[in-house]
């Protein structure tokens, strides 16, 4: 029985442990994240960006396009 005890508690402290410290460290930061790469990545990096933010723009207008269809 103490052998499975073990078990759950190093489990235990593994998965909890761990999750409390990230917990107190806060969420990651993206300031910067890019800054040790070259100008041609940097540059990409903002391009993928601005894709996944007209995407998000054009999902959030199509949606509120759907709920006008409907309301008429």
């Amino acid at each position: 029985m103490s052998e499975s005890q073990g078990r759950f508690s190093r489990w235990f402290h593994e998965t909890f442990d761990d999750m409390w410290f990230r917990s107190m460290i806060g969420p990651a930061q993206t300031r910067g994240a890019v800054q040790g790469c070259d100008e041609y990545a940097r540059e990409q990096w903002k391009r993928d960006l601005e894709r996944r933010k007209q995407f998000t723009r054009e999902q959030r207008e199509r949606k509120r396009a759907e709920r006008a269809g409907r309301k008429a």
